[in-house]
């Protein structure tokens, strides 16, 4: 431990991000950087490399992950940061996480909230720190192509090429396996590509730069080909010596009252990957994705990706957006029922709704509001969302009952809906080709650390298996099922 004082003399400090009217205007990144080592160096130094690092744990606790679940050594790179031994740091970091860069920008940060600093202080910007190491190692040139030095001869296919699916191709192509990945979307990625809007992970100089250093260390990519359509899973098992199953929890949860129908109503995804393929193609030149520009918009869900929707139609200059959820507002601190080191759920203002107060004056978020229909004009387009109060209550079986709340019934103008209310689980082409079991919530039943499915030689891992989840948990499942995989061709595995 280089500062033993450091969590005492610093204080928890970010770099600020582009002000929130400046971003708007754009689909640059909004995340900025310190503008010297010597500040990165401080924010290394508040870590006190405690005997027992919660933050590198990796844990689902009732309150939700807790620490990071690709186990990253944590301390000892917050502890090289303070030394300035940068080079070092990287090398550290690479051993546990194959792609910090995403997990850098997009994911929520479990490490922090197990942080045992942040059981009495701020938590050590453990996420800041991650991809500051990593965007100087890329920076310096330290991220080389380093393709196996031997092949195995043995060939293995893995379907979907999200966070999952690439962690799980990087590792496999480690130990000398001929790896093609295969992706329906016309580029490489799944959600790290479609998913996630460009303003939150860049697709060129961040995603893309990954996936060409795969392609140059032997991975083969495949697109525009769906596995299960184009390509049955027979003929895919029979061509390759094992198959992975990483094409993720896809399907969205549809909201079904009266006016579903109606033009105008969308599944977020449907609206996002269409933004960032036009943004991508032509930057929006082509008209080929769903405009908010001038419209009501409405965002039915409070989670990552209702922000996301609120942030993008904002760029795209709607007349104002609204976000409805049915759950309560969460409470501003931990409350006793979620105690450290579960991951805190608490009241946060996320960029999308910095963005939306910035613009019109207000959070766009209500809570506890539950849809009753959408009202469209004579064309068939909607104009309207009727909605009502709820509250929950618990019953005598200890069940919680939405209740609505009479004479609270709202009509809200809305020329563009976006269900942004989660996902369901696979969808059921591929499941079905390949003739895998799945688990009573649909996914593809391979026991975790395992994930060897009912069929030999079919592994499954990320949100296919768990459902859906972090960016990060997909990450860790990719390593595990190759390192599986692995023992399944060669007999045993040097894989983590």
């Amino acid at each position: 431990m280089g500062k033993p004082t450091g969590f005492i003399e610093y204080e928890r400090e970010l770099p600020a991000d582009r002000s929130p009217l400046e971003r708007i205007k754009d689909w640059g990144e909004f995340h900025l950087h310190f503008h010297s080592e010597a500040e990165s160096q401080r924010q290394g130094a508040r870590c006190m490399e405690c005997g027992i690092p919660f933050c590198q744990t990796g844990k689902i606790l009732p309150g939700g992950a807790s620490g990071c679940p690709v186990n990253n050594l944590i301390p000892e790179w917050n502890d090289m940061i303070y030394r300035g031994l940068w080079r070092e740091a990287y090398e550290r970091l690479r051993m546990t996480n194959n792609f910090p860069e995403f997990t850098g920008r997009v994911c929520p940060a479990p490490c922090e909230g197990a942080c045992t600093l942040g059981l009495n202080e701020n938590p050590v910007t453990i996420k800041l720190n991650e991809v500051s190491i990593i965007d100087k190692a890329f920076a310096e040139g330290w991220v080389q192509v380093e393709p196996p030095t031997e092949r195995t001869g043995k060939k293995v296919a893995v379907v979907g090429s999200g966070p999952a699916g690439l962690a799980c191709a990087d590792q496999l192509n480690k130990v000398g396996h001929e790896v093609t990945v295969y992706e329906r979307a016309d580029r490489i990625g799944g959600l790290l590509m479609y998913g996630i809007p460009n303003m939150k992970l860049d697709k060129t100089e961040v995603v893309q730069r990954r996936v060409d250093l795969m392609a140059a260390e032997g991975i083969q990519f495949v697109t525009g080909v769906q596995i299960g359509k184009d390509i049955s899973a027979a003929e895919l098992r029979k061509n390759f010596d094992a198959v992975v199953l990483c094409a993720g929890a896809t399907q969205a949860r549809d909201l079904p009252v009266p006016g579903r129908e109606l033009k105008g109503v969308h599944f977020a995804m449907e609206f996002l990957t269409a933004n960032t393929k036009s943004l991508l193609d032509s930057k929006h030149a082509d008209g080929n994705y769903i405009s908010a520009k001038d419209k009501h918009v409405i965002v039915i869900g409070g989670g990552d990706t209702g922000t996301d929707c609120v942030g993008t139609s904002l760029r795209h200059g709607c007349k104002s957006v609204t976000q409805l959820e049915i759950m309560p507002r969460a409470p501003d601190q931990r409350a006793p029922s979620n105690p450290w080191p579960e991951w805190p759920l608490i009241f946060r203002v996320d960029y999308g709704q910095e963005e939306a107060a910035a613009l019109f004056g207000a959070d766009p978020r209500h809570y506890l509001v539950s849809t009753k229909k959408f009202v469209g004009d004579a064309e068939g387009k909607v104009q309207e969302i009727h909605t009502i109060g709820v509250q929950w209550e618990k019953t005598a079986d200890g069940r919680m009952n939405l209740v609505e709340i009479p004479g609270s019934e709202r009509v809200l103008p809305a020329q563009l809906i976006l269900l942004a209310m989660g996902f369901t689980g696979p969808e059921k082409a591929l499941i079905e080709s390949s003739q895998v079991a799945t688990d009573p919530r649909g996914n593809v039943q391979a026991a975790y650390g395992q994930y060897a499915t009912s069929v030999p030689g079919i592994f499954a891992a990320g949100d296919m298996r768990r459902g859906q989840s972090l960016v990060v948990w997909a990450i860790n499942e990719g390593r595990q099922a190759a390192r599986e995989c692995d023992r399944f061709l060669m007999g045993e595995t040097t894989l983590p």
